[in-house]
């Protein structure tokens, strides 16, 4: 499964998460090491959720990135 995650920078570090698993979180210290954190965190929430014969949530999420032009002030 490919799930879709939201990379966030903030002043000391960078956060993702997976909008298609609620609670699904991971940090790093760069935006490399947040992707792998958040590879382990991913296996480690679906993991869970199996052993609690919880439904894994089928990826839904999608991304994209828009480049929005600079307004003059």
């Amino acid at each position: 499964m490919r799930y879709a995650i939201v990379i966030e920078r903030s002043p000391r570090n960078y956060a993702a998460y997976v909008p298609d698993l609620p609670g699904c979180v991971a940090t790093g210290a760069s935006e490399d090491e947040a992707v792998r954190e958040i590879s382990k965190a991913i296996r480690f929430h679906i993991e869970s959720l199996r052993e609690h014969r919880e439904p894994v949530p089928q990826p839904r999420c999608t991304t994209a990135v828009v480049d929005v032009a600079a307004v003059a002030g």
